[in-house]
């Protein structure tokens, strides 16, 4: 079975256990989401239910896998001649979400049973940060007159020469 979904002003054409990159929607990773705007529902063999402008009733479920951001893009403006020029990056906020079931009637799908997570042991952990206390660092403010001695004077420069011939006449 698939179906074409509307999210984030994008169409897509997803099937179970597909996985897509889609504009930012709200969820942690593991939250299930519920896709509502079914534009079209099909099976193999089937004539596509084709909805005016939805397919009634019909949803799509997919679980969020992961909050990511897509690649850096530049954005560059430029006026010729006009000295205008303007640089700016942008990267768009993403989600991946894993469709698991596509529904007719809008039913949402059973729930997984959750597997137990093996804990790791509970042993502390020693690491060189905690053994060993921060090293203070040197005071870095000097005195006015301890900076004092340490200038030199500057070299007087040699007159300029449009000056010089000034004073020859």
């Amino acid at each position: 079975m698939f179906a074409v979904i509307k999210t984030g002003g994008k169409q897509y054409r997803v099937s179970e256990n597909d996985v897509l990159v889609i504009e930012k929607l709200a969820g942690d990773a593991g939250a299930m989401i519920e896709f509502k705007e079914v534009l079209i529902l099909g099976e193999e063999g089937k004539a596509p239910t084709i909805g005016a402008p939805l397919v009634d009733k019909a949803a799509v479920f997919g679980e969020v896998v992961r909050q990511t951001r897509g690649d850096k893009i530049i954005v560059f403006k430029k006026k010729r001649r006009q000295n205008y020029r303007r640089k700016q990056g942008h990267r768009q906020d993403l989600t991946l979400v894993k469709i698991v079931s596509i529904s007719a009637t809008g039913a949402k799908p059973a729930a997984k049973k959750a597997e137990p997570k093996k804990e790791a042991p509970k042993t502390p952990v020693k690491t060189e940060a905690a053994e060993k206390p921060a090293a203070k660092k040197p005071a870095a403010k000097k005195t006015a007159a301890a900076k004092a001695p340490a200038k030199k004077a500057a070299a007087k420069k040699a007159p300029a020469k449009k000056a010089a011939a000034k004073k020859k006449s």
